[in-house]
């Protein structure tokens, strides 16, 4: 320890032996100085280089100032392109004004409305008017729209006859039959409908009427005339010429008939729908003559 501190105290302090020199402190055994004179000397040098360059001499004239007066603009030579398109327009108003009709009249008289005039006098009708009746009048000589087909079928002449099937074989025509009897029936007229999968009697009748062997179903028949099928029924309902062809036949009953429901149709009351009786004279079963081939009869309160 005590070498330590005689080395210690070895080493003078170089800072106190340099004071001629420098009395800044040493790094590193190299002292720094500092000459403040000649730095601020030339840094005055240099600004007054950049103040006196024409660039900054630009902002400091009078026009861009904002104390400075607006003769000062119109003195320039801006000024004087600005004062002569003043005048150059002003000039072309003046010879438009010349040419141009002005919008509003001069004169208060011509605003005032002109004075009313009295209402004509009412003059005599040289035609005599139309009777009361005219609106609801419908010429004879019409021409109908249902074409006249030379075929009829006597004893229809106060109801509404369709042929139909209730067989759902095919959809479509199952469709049109079931459709055609609706449209009828919301009318509420007299109606036969006829059923040609319950009796082959009917499909006979109808082949013998219209002179075809292949018929199409359903077929309608209005008083006894021949109308046509589905599509020509409903194009007459669309044009309102079916209420017209209806027009004075008998309504029908709002109830049904008691003896068949509708069905037109009852069971045979002779063999009991069997189509089969026994002949006592001659001891053999025979056909029974009063039902069809489905053991039925026609009701006899409804199809008369």
């Amino acid at each position: 320890m005590a070498d330590c501190k005689n080395q210690v105290t070895e080493y003078p302090d170089k800072s106190k032996t340099s004071g001629s020199k420098s009395s800044t402190p040493s790094f590193f055994g190299r002292s720094v100085t500092f000459n403040s004179s000649s730095s601020s000397t030339a840094a005055a040098a240099a600004a007054a280089e950049v103040i006196n360059k024409p660039m900054y001499n630009l902002y400091n004239t009078p026009a861009f100032h904002r104390g400075g007066s607006i003769k000062s603009l119109y003195s320039s030579p801006f000024g004087s392109m600005v004062s002569a398109g003043n005048s150059l327009k002003g000039k072309v108003s003046k010879l438009c004004s010349i040419f141009e009709s002005p919008k509003y009249p001069s004169n208060p008289q011509i605003l005032q409305p002109p004075p009313s005039l009295p209402p004509p006098k009412p003059t005599k009708l040289l035609l005599p008017p139309p009777p009361p009746d005219s609106f609801n009048f419908i010429p004879k000589s019409l021409p109908s729209p249902v074409p006249d087909y030379p075929f009829r079928l006597p004893g229809t002449e106060d109801r509404v006859v369709i042929y139909y099937t209730s067989l759902r074989g095919i959809r479509r025509t199952f469709q049109d039959c079931h459709s055609i009897r609706m449209i009828f029936r919301g009318l509420r007229v007299n109606l036969d409908e006829r059923d040609v999968s319950m009796d082959t009697a009917y499909k006979k009748e109808l082949q013998k009427v219209l002179g075809e062997n292949s018929v199409t179903l359903p077929q309608v028949f209005v008083k006894g005339k021949y109308i046509g099928g589905a599509d020509v029924v409903k194009q007459l309902l669309e044009a309102g010429e079916l209420v017209r062809l209806i027009k004075g036949m008998p309504l029908r009953p709002t109830k049904p008939c008691e003896a068949c429901d509708d069905m037109r149709f009852i069971p045979c009351t002779n063999c009991n729908g069997s189509r089969k009786v026994f002949d006592e004279d001659e001891e053999l079963p025979k056909r029974c003559t009063e039902c069809n081939e489905n053991g039925l009869a026609r009701c006899p309160l409804c199809c008369l």
